[in-house]
């Protein structure tokens, strides 16, 4: 029989193996759903891991997926790492799109280039609103910062809902709730023309780098890493956990901000009741998947916006229904969990005495 066994310390080789383990249970249990669901498990695998990668264009709707999702991790993984669990990046996206929104609908047609820059602020500066709040009432009053983060997720729908119900709702838009169209000169600079990939590519490459300089490179960063695996430690070096704390929250709550604001003065161009799709949530797998290094998380979120495409590619070609891109995320999550036991635990063969 097979039995599990504490190792003496941390395996480094299943600390990196894992994920790739957890990705292959992941395609073998989604080949086995697409059976059950009667469709062509091969065909159902070209649709996630082929179409996205097989043109210059589906690279680039790729990229579209997976910058959001990026910069959103980046913070996670910075709160993360401090012990600090913000379940709320998906408030904090919406809040950073309806602050970065709001700028961009003051511009005219008489408006500079300089708005873009003020409407990445201002999704920055919404995003880390969002955070602070749960930073102030964890700090304030020792609110758990789990049920706190993640309720205002809610809280941010509803904002959301009123303005494009409501003062912001577009009056030529035939009564559909939504903002007019921002101008052009809002948009996010693209990359090369015939493609959705803008800037917000190249933001999130420099934001991993620094993350990772923040990290791994300097004095706050390791305070903020000793804090979060050793509080007792923390407090003898003198490290502040008040600081730690909200430096977490500030950052990730800006991190999914600016996502927002990408998005919005990006691919969506206004305000909808659709802006919340889930990234804040899927960035979560992210940032496990990836190890909570930067550089993991920039494989990480490719992997994750394949999940996206792939799915919407199957609900329209296969007739799969659109919940299928959350049931592949679940089973890599799930996976990843299963498969971490290996992290610390190993299997050994024990003959049953009789």
């Amino acid at each position: 029989m097979l039995k599990l066994e504490p190792r003496p310390q941390a395996s480094e080789f299943w600390r990196f193996a894992s994920p790739l383990l957890a990705l292959a249970i992941t395609v073998a249990l989604g080949i086995g759903l697409f059976v059950l669901l009667g469709k062509d498990p091969l065909r159902g695998l070209q649709m996630f891991f082929w179409e996205p990668l097989k043109s210059a264009y589906a690279l680039g709707e790729l990229m579209v997926k997976a910058t959001p999702l990026l910069v959103i991790a980046l913070g996670l993984a910075v709160c993360y790492r401090s012990n600090v669990w913000n379940i709320g990046a998906e408030g904090q996206f919406v809040m950073g799109a309806v602050a970065a929104g709001g700028v961009a609908l003051l511009a005219d047609k008489e408006t500079g280039r300089w708005i873009v820059l003020a409407v990445i602020l201002a999704g920055m500066a919404g995003g880390m609103f969002w955070g602070a709040i749960t930073a102030w009432l964890k700090d304030k009053f020792h609110a758990n910062e789990i049920l706190v983060s993640l309720m205002l997720v809610y809280v941010a729908d509803m904002v959301l809902g009123y303005l494009v119900y409501g003062p912001w709702k577009d009056p030529a838009g035939y009564n559909f709730p939504q903002t007019k169209t921002f101008e052009a000169v809002t948009q996010i600079p693209r990359l090369m023309s015939g493609s959705r990939m803008s800037v917000g590519l190249i933001i999130a490459l420099l934001g991993v780098a620094a993350v990772w300089i923040f990290l791994f490179r300097t004095r706050a960063g390791f305070a903020q890493q000793v804090g979060g695996l050793a509080p007792a430690a923390s407090r003898y070096a003198g490290f502040s956990s008040r600081k730690a704390l909200w430096v977490a929250l500030l950052v990730s709550g800006g991190a999914a901000g600016l996502a927002g604001a990408l998005e919005v003065a990006g691919p969506l161009g206004q305000l909808t009741p659709y802006v919340p799709s889930g990234y804040g949530f899927a960035a979560i797998i992210v940032a496990y998947v990836g190890r909570l290094h930067p550089v993991g998380l920039v494989f990480s979120a490719v992997l994750m916006s394949m999940f996206y495409i792939g799915g919407e590619l199957a609900q329209s070609r296969m007739g799969l229904p659109k919940s299928i891109t959350g049931v592949f995320q679940g089973l890599l999550l799930f996976s990843l969990l299963a498969c971490d036991t290996l992290v610390a635990y190993r299997l050994r063969w024990q003959s049953r005495r009789v």
